[in-house]
């Protein structure tokens, strides 16, 4: 019976984020992939006639069966990437988990795409180039289920390590692949810490922004230009090694978020960048598109540790345990 497993890494420190949307029309982000992201277990029966489909969702422990051809939406997403990639007749079993909680502004959910489209892929004797594959999947959450989405998520699950994105028009985009070299990439390994708030909705926080913002153009395209500025920041920091430009291109751009709704830096975001500001951080990042839950990522200074231990003091937050991802989407096991 063949099988394959695949996983795909999720995405920190997007300065630039909200201009890799089709509100923004062209954009400039900047982010780094992580791990451990989500993975996907697939195993199919082949046969003739109808594909049976059972899914196995490993945070809610959720499970059920379902004809492909008649999806029941209770996983809208993942009965979504079965649609378009499944290889047909017999049964398939998907199993997926994710070692982040739900709603917490990684770019879960494009991973969780692109691992699923690259195991079910791998079934059916197929492979998409990175930038394909990341096309494709964006094209499940928009195309396929009308969902708010930005396009650099997808990059970042498919590609991998650091990347300068330029969306230009959107949803087209051209990745640069930066090189941050041992001693940036150690750097930033060791200083770098994620802390997760709880959970959102972030289709949610794109409507309500979206909504704001066109009712006043001219204040939508000042900041847009300032979140692109961001992140050309932050990208000549990473390729120049630079940690202190870094964390003002990440502290810059998440100000920037806050002046596009005053909902996007929640309270307790505020809460985390302070204590980090005191312990001696050189910048932080809301991940994402922000909003209630989510989470923050702190660049630490000299002394990581000493950050590191007043955010493990903090009440009502999770430290992620997350880790530079220098490669993108891959089928980690098949047979």
């Amino acid at each position: 019976m063949p099988w394959a497993r695949a996983s795909a890494p999720l995405r920190v420190i997007d300065a630039g984020g909200w201009t890799d949307t089709w509100f923004a029309a062209h954009g400039l982000v900047c982010h780094l992939a992580v791990g451990p992201g989500p993975e996907v277990l697939a195993t199919w029966q082949p046969g003739r006639g109808a594909t049976s489909v059972q899914v196995a969702v490993a945070s809610s422990g959720e499970e059920y069966v379902f004809d492909l051809e008649h999806p029941p939406g209770r996983h809208p997403l993942l009965e979504a990437v079965a649609a378009r990639f499944a290889p047909r007749g017999g049964r398939l079993r998907v199993e997926v988990g994710a070692p982040v909680p739900p709603g917490s502004s990684l770019g879960t959910s494009a991973a969780v795409v692109v691992a699923m489209a690259s195991a079910l892929l791998h079934l059916d004797g197929r492979r998409l180039a990175p930038g394909e594959l990341a096309r494709t999947a964006h094209l499940v959450e928009t195309a396929d289920l009308g969902l708010q989405s930005g396009v650099q998520d997808q990059v970042a699950a498919a590609f991998g390590g650091a990347n300068r994105v330029t969306i230009s028009p959107y949803p087209e985009f051209r990745v640069e692949a930066l090189d941050l070299g041992p001693a940036m990439a150690n750097g930033l390994g060791e200083r770098l810490f994620t802390v997760y708030l709880g959970g959102h909705d972030s289709s949610a926080v794109h409507r309500a922004v979206i909504s704001r913002l066109e009712k006043a153009p001219e204040e939508a395209a000042r900041l847009m230009g300032a979140l692109r500025e961001a992140a050309a920041e932050a990208a000549r920091a990473l390729g120049h090694g630079d940690l202190g430009a870094l964390g003002a291109a990440l502290a810059a751009n998440t100000e920037v978020q806050a002046a596009l709704h005053p909902d996007l830096v929640n309270p307790t975001a505020r809460s985390v960048i302070e204590l980090a500001r005191a312990q001696g951080a050189l910048g932080w990042k809301v991940n994402g598109a922000g909003g209630h839950g989510g989470t923050v990522t702190v660049l630490a200074g000299e002394d990581p540790q000493r950050v590191r231990a007043a955010l493990d003091d903090l009440d009502a937050v999770l430290l992620l345990p997350l880790h530079v991802s220098p490669s993108g989407a891959d089928v980690v096991e098949a047979g």
